[in-house]
């Protein structure tokens, strides 16, 4: 087995199937009652769209966090993941969850500006939510991990810096921080991955601006693309001094860390909570 068959997180997780529908059944019963403002528009293109989750007793001024979710850049839906909102509205915030459009029908540099452009949506926006632009934070999974990076750091193509959000944090869950390998995985026809591409956004060769807090968090049981990678990451984050930090999850792998970040009494739902609280 080669270190790019590590990618293929179904062989490594036996209920992968039934863990995914978890996620899509708790984010159907979360929306029952929850107060969701779907398919708010950023922006013209179809997929351009995003949720917003308005807590039960608002405060004016309540916090923002918003989510990237994952799919290796080539699938996902943000209703699928509606259910990670409950630690950020237990902490009195809202949530917003963004979509963007898929490769290799468009390619990661799109993909990138849509999270870009969401999340600025948001923040000019965020009044209109009863909520405090200066109170920004953002987490991701994954591929979202990946995405979400890319608001507080340049690619290593890009050839001046982009406008970003203004941020608290940055919780950047099971990421993806050296995209080298992805390109010959068994992704090459699933999101056709070029090597440029590869190395134009992998987040070892970004540019990281201020952040005041980044969390690090990945499963102690993900393959190594996921874990070696991450400890690189940290380093290279205290390099340029941007303090990372790390956050392992004990007995979790690739799935069950995203219904760890859905629990607001897990290590990374609670850790999500102290985020969306700062100041």
């Amino acid at each position: 087995m080669t270190s790019q068959d590590l990618y293929r997180i179904r062989d490594f997780v036996p209920d992968f199937d039934a863990i995914a529908a978890e996620f899509s059944a708790r984010s159907r019963a979360f929306s029952v009652n929850a107060d969701v403002l779907a398919d708010l528009r950023y922006g013209a293109r179809p997929r351009e769209v995003l949720d917003v989750i308005l807590p039960e007793r608002p405060k004016a001024g309540a916090p923002l966090h918003v989510f990237v979710h994952g799919g290796y850049w080539r699938s996902g839906e943000k209703e699928n993941y509606r259910f990670v909102a409950a630690p950020v509205l237990a902490a009195g915030g809202v949530a917003a969850l963004v979509e963007y459009d898929f490769m290799p029908g468009e390619r990661l540099d799109v993909l990138v500006d849509q999270v870009r452009r969401a999340v600025l949506w948001l923040q000019e926006h965020a009044r209109d939510f009863g909520a405090d632009p200066a109170r920004l934070t953002v987490s991701g999974h994954s591929a979202g991990a990946h995405l979400a990076s890319f608001l507080a750091a340049t690619g290593s193509g890009e050839k001046e810096v982009p406008k970003l959000p203004v941020l608290k944090g940055l919780f950047l869950l099971s990421g993806i921080y050296d995209l080298s390998g992805i390109p010959g995985s068994f992704l090459r026809d699933e999101a056709k991955m070029t090597p440029s591409e590869a190395s134009a956004w992998s987040p070892l060769t970004a540019s990281q601006h201020a952040c005041p807090l980044r969390v690090i968090a990945f499963g102690a049981e993900e393959t190594t693309p996921f874990l070696e990678p991450a400890a690189e990451f940290q380093s290279r984050l205290n390099t340029q001094g941007e303090a990372g930090q790390f956050l392992p999850l004990p007995g979790l792998n690739h799935m069950t860390v995203v219904l760890d970040l859905a629990n607001p009494l897990g290590l990374a739902g609670a850790r999500i909570a102290d985020m969306v609280a700062l100041r």
